[in-house]
């Protein structure tokens, strides 16, 4: 029991869980049981079939709980002032731009494939900092920071480019309902209201209307969690209500709905996949993207910055380090597989899009991980 306690409460158990909930999807998709895996997707429950369910519903609450985590780190976190800011910001900003770059200048030129230059811009936070985590004292903790930095704003970034470019045409009305119930939140924070009944009620509404406007649903989370409050008073005592949603959701989101939506989402069949199929546009334009776009931009910003002394290196951290973190800011799995289903419809552009995403996660993982431990063994050397 010490063990399970352990696992679910270790900074890593949410990728591992994302990795074994794609391995799965991936072999279901491939076995004997794949039409039934297929087709229970598409069973309705209510308006929407199991698959929207997950990908609108569910994911609005993965949403909320990484809108809170930005909060919290833009409050009193690595995010809480302006010069923390500047260098995880830059940076990430760097590392949407040149994936997509990269992205365009392989797959761009054809019009079917050009929507898919969002793929390959989204740093996975729970994989990235899983891979970290699990190599220990090997990376800094101002790296482990910058990282954490850099993949909170990063989602930011993700989630802008999924309200501006992945929406499905805006219905004004429903908007306009959005916006009246984003003030009725904003105005019950300001209120001091703590409980989270109201709250929840309002965001369940807000998340209707922000469906049924067009603008991708899973953004609601995000408005609900910025109008959360971080301190109150609730019977005369101090209540911490951000932080107490973000515990409630962490293990709903760890063990449920993540791993759900990765099973969901992943399952690729490679019945129809030759070796051809590798150098599709799409394959290498994601893949590219993330192995080649996401290092370059991260590390070639870090580089710039410091060197024009704009801002001071990392404590206690060395070049190879920050490369090797770059590089592991590669591995896209959950906002690159989210994005790909907005960006392109079932079919084979997306199946591409899902195997760029499974190799360029990958080699991303393992090249950055391995360039990290080496990294350690340099400066252990060194100091030697």
């Amino acid at each position: 029991m010490n063990y399970i306690k352990a696992f679910i409460q270790s900074e890593s158990s949410g990728g591992i869980m994302l990795l074994l909930a794609a391995i799965l999807g991936v072999i279901t998709a491939n076995s004997p049981l794949a039409e039934q895996y297929f087709s229970l997707m598409h069973v309705y429950w209510g308006p929407m079939d199991i698959l929207e369910w997950v990908n609108d519903g569910l994911m609005a609450l993965f949403f909320l709980y990484v809108g809170l985590a930005i909060k919290s780190e833009m409050i009193s976190g690595e995010l809480n002032t302006n010069s923390k800011r500047v260098l995880p910001l830059l940076a990430a900003f760097a590392g949407v731009v040149t994936p997509a770059l990269v992205y365009f200048l392989i797959a761009g030129s054809v019009p079917e494939y050009t929507h898919g230059w969002g793929i390959p811009t989204a740093t996975d936070i729970a994989f990235a900092i899983g891979v970290i985590m699990m190599l220990g004292k090997r990376v800094s903790q101002a790296m482990k920071a910058f990282l954490s930095a850099l993949a909170v704003i990063d989602d930011l970034i993700a989630i802008i480019v999924i309200a501006i470019f992945y929406g499905a045409g805006v219905d004004f009305p429903y908007l306009i309902g959005a916006a009246i119930v984003t003030g009725a939140l904003w105005y019950t924070n300001k209120q001091g209201y703590v409980r989270p009944v109201l709250y929840g009620v309002l965001g369940a509404v807000l998340w209707y209307f922000v469906l049924k406007s067009g603008v991708h649903a899973t953004i609601a989370g995000v408005v609900l969690a910025m109008t959360i409050p971080a301190t109150g008073k609730l019977d005369g005592e101090t209540v911490y209500p951000m932080q107490k949603w973000a515990d409630k959701l962490k293990h709903w989101v760890n063990f449920l709905i993540i791993p759900l939506f990765s099973f969901l989402n992943a399952g690729v069949s490679f019945a129809d996949v030759s070796v051809d199929h590798l150098f599709h546009p799409v394959v290498l334009g994601v893949s590219l993207g993330l192995i080649l776009g996401k290092q370059f931009g991260i590390f070639s910003a870090v580089f710039v910055l410091v060197k024009s002394k704009i801002i001071k290196m990392p404590t206690n951290t060395t070049w190879p380090e920050v490369y090797g973190t770059a590089i592991v800011c590669g591995i896209g799995f959950t906002m690159s597989l989210f994005v790909a289903t907005l960006a392109f419809p079932p079919g084979v552009n997306q199946e591409m899009s899902k195997i760029g995403i499974f190799i360029g996660s990958i080699i991303s993982g393992l090249l950055g991980a391995i360039v990290l431990i080496l990294a350690y063994k340099i400066r252990t050397f060194k100091h030697k």
